[in-house]
């Protein structure tokens, strides 16, 4: 079935700006990080962006350049045994896309000033979506080897 679906074309939108240099720099979750960073759009783009000032909180899409797109099973740092990529936030998956929930603190021109994410210095932005609280909001979801702490 794989070799019938054509392979996709996915357009760098813009450059993220952080402080991590090196990925024992990043944070485990952006959430858990106070760094002020910035998402700089292409120009092309620009016009996209036009009412994100409305925004208080933005999905950020973009891609793991050193992820391990070989590798389909990972032991995440609360998880005393493998899991499936697919069941874990591991950067080493078949297609390295990361997502971040950002807090957009202010934009200037082409530049997005944001906290939260965890995404290396020159990382590739592949899209940029808005937050909703009403509508992307799950209060009763969960991760079922997070709720037994240390099983695997």
């Amino acid at each position: 079935m794989a070799e019938e679906i054509s392979p996709m074309v996915l357009f760098p939108m813009g450059v993220i700006h952080t402080p991590y240099k090196r990925r024992e720099d990043i944070p485990r979750q952006g959430r858990l990080s106070e760094e002020i960073c910035q998402i700089e759009v292409f120009p092309e783009y620009e016009l996209g962006l036009k009412d994100i000032e409305q925004c208080t909180h933005l999905f950020i899409l973009f891609w793991l350049h050193l992820g391990d797109r070989k590798r389909l099973l990972a032991t995440p740092p609360t998880s005393k045994g493998e899991h499936g990529v697919f069941a874990t936030r591991s950067p080493n998956r078949p297609n390295p896309i990361a997502i971040d929930i950002v807090q957009l603190l202010g934009i200037e021109g082409n530049r997005l000033t944001v906290k939260g994410i965890d995404a290396l210095d020159g990382s590739v932005l592949l899209d940029i979506k808005p937050y909703s609280a009403e509508m992307d909001s799950f209060l009763d979801a969960g991760i079922g080897w997070q709720n037994d702490k240390g099983k695997s």
